[in-house]
Parts: structure tokens; sequence; C-alpha cells
């Protein structure tokens, strides 16, 4: 099938920055795009060739979106996979596949996903209350600290928890979740791979990744990861089994621990463009979101090979009011060596809300280091 400057009309279910990105590569191959949003204001909303106002997670809503497209594919996972599984019945095209948003959507079956199919992960145990949490504590079969995740509709750091004691389990909300093992790590990792229906295959080089301690967002990611050979070599294998095992379509990004004993443990993933691959755009080749879109459309895959190194800045809201966001010193950090700035076209900010990013592209990943803790005391995310 043509897609360049044809009738084919391209489904994206979000209109966040993901779907913005993406639809800058849509751009450049003249690719007929169509998008749902729940906000009228969304960063798609006026880049995209249509652009729809909707419940993404309304059957109705997404099924008749969906039947005016050829192929849909999604920029967040909380979307309704039933009307996905319809569009399947009826011929359309959905990548990811409906079966795997379902697993993907819920934390308790992508563990077992993991288990199931001989990959590396934490030990962890699916519970359906808080009652059945503190039963297994009452019987020594469960010792603080531990990690709590809510199974479903967590993101960017919401529905986790680390519990040290009676007093914080005593707080969590009383839902189905999983409590995990607390990992002793020395890094966290994150590696996108691609598939196609051709059964062509790809990964970007891995990278690291830095959370605020206090938000539980990614603060900055590092390509390329300061790994040894042998362990970039074990994290690519996992990925790629994992993402056979799903087989999926599109890219697949995959967080991981790196343990204090150079084990590698899947801990989530997402089956789209993900945070962690931003800095594709300046630094390799072929970037993330061109390479979902070669993946999806069954096209060659791009290079991923790195042109230069680089640091990713996510920038967050930092106001607890929520009001019309206000970037400080935006102008001073772009006259620094290699930096990229994206601002995401959100017009409120309010707190952790990720408003844009910085990339630092430099041939030293010390110097964009170096470069990146003085742009983190200079900028400033608030509201007005």
């Amino acid at each position: 099938m043509q897609y360049f400057s044809t009738n084919f009309k391209l489904g994206i279910l979000g209109g966040g920055q993901l779907g913005k990105m993406l639809l800058s590569e849509c751009a450049k191959f003249d690719i007929y795009t169509i998008v749902l949003d729940p906000s009228k204001d969304a960063p798609c909303s006026n880049l995209a060739s249509e652009f729809f106002v909707g419940d993404l997670m309304d059957y109705d809503t997404v099924l008749n979106f969906g039947k005016k497209a050829d192929l849909i594919t999604i920029e967040i996972e909380n979307v309704n996979a039933d009307a996905l599984e319809k569009l399947e019945s009826l011929g359309k095209k959905v990548h990811p596949s409906s079966k795997n948003i379902k697993t993907i959507q819920h934390k308790g079956l992508q563990k077992l996903f993991y288990k199931e199919n001989n990959l590396p992960t934490s030990d962890f145990k699916i519970h359906a209350s808080l009652k059945s949490i503190e039963q297994d504590v009452l019987a020594n079969k469960l010792t603080y600290p531990f990690i709590w995740k809510s199974t479903q509709f967590g993101y960017d750091g919401k529905g986790v928890k680390i519990v040290e004691n009676n007093d914080q389990l005593k707080k969590l909300p009383n839902l189905e979740c999983i409590v995990e093992e607390k990992i002793k790590i020395q890094k966290e990792l994150s590696i996108i791979v691609a598939r196609n229906k051709s059964n062509e295959e790809s990964n970007f080089p891995i990278v690291e990744m830095e959370f605020n301690q206090q938000s539980n967002l990614v603060e900055q990611v590092i390509c390329p990861a300061n790994i040894t050979q042998s362990i970039q070599e074990t994290a690519s294998k996992i990925a790629i089994n994992l993402s056979r095992s799903l087989n999926n379509i599109g890219l697949l990004a995959i967080e991981m621990f790196l343990t204090q004993d150079n084990k590698v443990l899947i801990n989530e993933i997402a089956p789209r463009p993900h945070n962690s691959g931003h800095h594709t755009i300046e630094c390799c080749h072929t970037s993330q979101f061109e390479q979902h879109l070669r993946s999806i459309l069954n096209l060659p895959l791009g290079d991923t090979s790195i042109k230069i190194p680089g640091i990713m800045l996510n920038l967050v809201g930092e106001n607890k009011v929520e009001g019309n966001v206000v970037y400080e010193n935006i102008e001073e950090v772009m006259k620094l060596q290699g930096v990229t700035l994206h601002i995401y076209g959100k017009r409120k900010s309010r707190l952790n809300r990720k408003m844009g990013h910085i990339t630092i592209a430099n041939k030293n990943i010390n110097d964009a280091i170096e470069i990146s803790k003085e742009i983190k005391k200079i900028i400033k995310v608030t509201a007005k």
C-alpha cells in the first residue's frame, strides 16, 4: 500500500506530546493523520490532519473513531482495548494489538507474562485487596520494605509506593495491586525495540534513566548507558525475546533494573514511543518516532545507531497550583552548546506535569552531563 500523499489515514489514539512528535514524522512523509484525545487543547490538536475530541476509554467513541482510519496506533495505553479488538475483527489493522494492550494495561498480567515466558523479572504476588497484603505481613510471608503497585491506571510515578512499615501500609488504597520485592539496583536502564510484519527487528542503544526521588519521575536520560558490553548484550537479548514473545508490531519500550550483582530484570514495558527515547530525535540516525511509523506501516526499519551522545532532561511543572505556564530562563539555556528545546504545547502547568524536554548533544558524554547540571540550576517551569 502507498502511504505517502494518498488517501491512507493513520489513526492515533491520544493527542499528547508523544503524538505531537509522531505527527512531525507523519508530516515529513505526508501521511494523513486523524487523532482522538479527551482535550480540545491537546498538543496534537492543531497539527493532525483531523482532530477529534472524545473519551479514549469509551467503547463506542474508540470504535467509531477507528472506523475512520486504515490503521490505528496509540500514544497512550489507557484506551478501550475491547473496541480495538472489535476493529481488528472488522479487518482494521491495529498496532500494537488489542491483546498486547490488554496485557500491558494490567501490571499483574504483565508480570505473569514474563514468568510464563521465562523472562527475568523481580519476585511478585498479585493481591486482590489491602487486607490480603496485611495477612501476608502478619503471617511473615512478606517483609518490609517492598514495592506496591496498582495493577491498573498507574503512570509517571503514580500508583507506585515504597512501603517500609505498618503505618505506610495502612495508608495504601484498597484495590487490586501487585507487591514486588525491593531490588538493590545499580542502575535503571531502558531499551526500545522495533519490529515490523516482515520480522525485521532493531533496537536503540541502551540508556540510563535517573529519577527524581520525590516525584518518582524520570529526571534525565543518558545515552549511551555506561555499562559493559556483556550487560548490553544480555539486555538486548532479553528485549528482543520479549518483543518476539508478544509478537509485537511497532515499538516496545522496556524499563529494566541492573541489580547489584549484575543481573538484568524487566521492570515495566510500553508498546509505543517512550519518554526514555526522546533523545533519539537529535542523537540517532532514526528517531524513535520515525521508527514506530516505519514498523507499524511495515516499511524498512531505520538505522538506530548513535550520531552523537546526549542527555535528555524532562521539563516538569514545579507549581503546586495549576496556572498558565511560564518557562523561566529559556533564552539562557538556548545559548548553551548542543542544546535543543522541545515545548509540548500544554498551556497549563501543574506540579510534576511533563511540559517539555531538553536534549544536550555532545561528542563527550561527560561534557553533556556537566551542561545538564548547569541547565538544572537555571531553568524553572512554573505558572502565573
